[in-house]
């Protein structure tokens, strides 16, 4: 029976595997990196704040880990292929790419202007689109399996006031997520969405402890939000061998937030 046991647990592992996590300078993606490398695999952390990055890497091989750092821009195509250029030479190809890079601005649909929607769909929606088929373009020419991991949100499949635009990119990844798992299935690459509620960071902390997080808190089935923590086991659940029969999904991780009244 242990031995059984024993042979479960080492499904979640991600030794031996090569793992790209974008928007990795702060937030999820930089916790993300950690779990991943805590798990096994060799990291790249890809982001634009290279400083960051920096201490990041520093911090994971001081664990025990192993991380590099590369610069990446999600808008733009060459950042992208240059990225993977990159990654091929440090570590091999990516057969885990969590896609995570994102923004957001927060105020009125009436005051959203044409620059606000552009640079909320570009990174979030369309960002994914390139991180996504670029790492299946590199997995599919070295016949390679994989995992692509897109972090959305559940305001993907649920209305919030003044984020319209991040709303529409969020509902926009779900529909890549499983657009793109149909159509890579054939290849053993398997494409996934976790959707976290809302995860206390740094820079949310102050607004989810103010008396209007409260009355969003009181909103949520379980009432209390979600830590970054939280989001570890479905990642490493999708990531590894453990799900391996897992494409198209979308997890949400919300402590029931989605599934509430508006």
């Amino acid at each position: 029976m242990k031995s059984n046991i024993q042979q479960q647990l080492s499904m979640f592992s991600l030794e031996g595997r090569v793992a790209l996590v974008t928007g990795a300078s702060s937030g999820i993606g930089h916790h993300l990196a950690q779990t991943i490398a805590h798990a096994g695999a060799r990291v790249i952390v890809a982001a634009r704040r290279a400083e960051k990055l920096s201490a990041l890497v520093s911090q994971i091989n001081r664990d025990g880990g192993h991380a590099h750092a590369v610069d990446l821009d999600v808008t733009q195509a060459q950042s992208i292929s240059s990225c993977f250029d990159s990654i091929e030479e440090l570590a091999g190809v990516a057969d885990i790419i969590v896609s995570n890079a994102g923004t957001t601005v927060a105020k009125p649909a009436l005051e959203q202007s044409e620059a606000d929607w552009d640079m909320v769909l570009d990174t979030n929606l369309k960002g994914c689109w390139m991180i996504d088929t670029e790492a299946a373009r590199r997995l599919v020419k070295h016949k390679k399996g994989g995992s692509i991991i897109n972090i959305a949100s559940i305001l993907g499949e649920r209305v919030a006031g003044a984020v319209a635009p991040y709303s529409a990119s969020k509902a926009g990844v779900i529909q890549t997520t499983q657009s793109l798992a149909l159509e890579l299935a054939r290849y053993g690459i398997r494409v996934n969405a976790i959707l976290p509620g809302y995860v206390v960071t740094d820079l949310n902390s102050e607004f989810l402890e103010s008396e209007a997080g409260k009355r969003l808190e009181s909103r949520i089935p379980a009432r209390r939000f979600c830590k970054m923590q939280d989001l570890d086991g479905p990642l490493l659940l999708l990531a590894s061998a453990a799900g391996q029969a897992m494409t198209g999904t979308a997890i949400a991780v919300d402590w029931g937030h989605l599934v509430s009244s508006l």
